[in-house]
């Protein structure tokens, strides 16, 4: 994926990767207590988040809109967000909602990025 003009640098190597694996459904109903969680894990210097979102059967504007949320935090601690979602139906809402080229998607896991675990 190629850079994005003022894009977030990768924190210092020193700092693992924090994995969230998300499950179920990202909608209206569950968008307040993700959006609770996530802002806790965002808010040191430099945060490093890779989003597991594989299992995650449903999403609905509020749940794009925890997303976009977390992005703008992490951009703005100077830190990295990359979402993996699989060949589950995301990549298609992502980009019929213009929001593909936002987010650093990837398709799997990154083999390094296992250090550091949490399921929400």
């Amino acid at each position: 994926m190629p850079d994005i003009p003022g894009g977030s640098a990768p924190p210092p190597p020193e700092h693992p990767a924090r994995v969230v694996t998300l499950h179920g459904e990202l909608d209206l109903r569950t968008a307040p207590a993700l959006r609770a969680r996530l802002d806790a894990v965002t808010a040191g210097a430099c945060p490093d988040l890779v989003l597991d979102l594989r299992p995650v059967s449903f999403i609905d504007c509020a749940g794009l809109g925890v997303l976009c949320r977390v992005r703008n935090r992490v951009r703005a601690r100077h830190g990295r967000l990359r979402l993996v979602v699989g060949s589950t139906h995301l990549p298609r809402v992502l980009r019929h909602t213009g929001l593909a080229g936002v987010f650093e998607v990837l398709a799997g896991m990154p083999v390094a990025e296992s250090a550091d675990r949490a399921a929400l």
